[in-house]
């Protein structure tokens, strides 16, 4: 088994206790907490740009209302996403995919790429992403990890992006996961906390796939999984998870 993560422990939406999700501030929280792999969910905004964001609509994360998928990058670039974490990060931008790219690259780290699309969007939006990251990505650099709930995106990352590896992310293990992992060459499946016991996890290692859990800040919990067989934790708070690494 191969695994995806150059470490135990993955920046969540960057490291968004620290700072706000899926900004460019969360991003170099993570490098300075010591992340060497962050998550960050892409969608497409009106014109079809793909951003960093993870609801579908602005309201919770930025001071703007209404979908995003209806906003045009010129006015998502107006919004504030900074201000509702704190004073520290008023005028915080929603990032392009482009500039988070920058970003991880000029900070040595190493991304999964969770293609979130809105409904309806689906393969446009796993498109998107990759027409930007494939030539962006340095190729002496880790493959991007592209994951998804959707298996329309991650049919076209199958397709369009062959070498780099696709995570499939459950709330809880469906009853057809090795078929669809062997449709769709996935390397790793991405459980929900809720969803992952020993029993689970065993079952998905010994079809040679990795699993990776989501989303755990308990360093008791996260030592519990790593010696059940998880490759990997996704983590709002990665400095003190990385602190429970032995």
């Amino acid at each position: 088994m191969n695994s995806p993560y150059p470490s135990p422990v993955i920046g969540h939406r960057g490291a968004c206790a620290d700072a706000p999700e899926n900004t460019l501030a969360s991003l170099r929280a993570a490098a300075r907490a010591g992340a060497q792999m962050v998550e960050v969910d892409v969608k497409l905004t009106a014109e079809g740009r793909p951003v960093l964001f993870h609801d579908d609509l602005l309201d919770r994360t930025s001071d703007g209302e209404g979908p995003v998928a209806e906003t045009l990058l010129d006015e998502l670039g107006a919004l504030d996403a900074g201000s509702w974490f704190g004073p520290d990060f008023v005028g915080e931008a929603i990032p392009t995919l482009e500039e988070a790219l920058e970003t991880l690259i000029d900070n040595d780290l190493t991304v999964n790429l969770e293609i979130k699309p809105c409904p309806g969007r689906e393969e446009e939006t796993a498109r998107a992403a990759l027409a930007v990251a494939q030539p962006q990505w340095p190729s002496d650099r880790p493959a991007p990890l592209i994951s998804s709930f959707s298996r329309a995106c991650l049919s076209v990352a199958r397709d369009q992006a062959p070498e780099w590896p696709r995570a499939m992310i459950c709330d809880s293990l469906p009853e057809d996961w090795r078929e669809v992992a062997a449709i769709l060459r996935l390397t790793a499946i991405h459980l929900a906390d809720s969803a992952a016991s020993p029993a689970s996890v065993a079952e998905v290692t010994k079809a040679g796939l990795a699993v990776a859990v989501y989303t755990v800040n308990d360093p008791q919990r996260a030592t519990f999984l790593w010696a059940a067989g998880v490759a990997a934790v996704f983590s709002d708070r990665p400095a003190v998870i990385l602190g429970a690494v032995q």
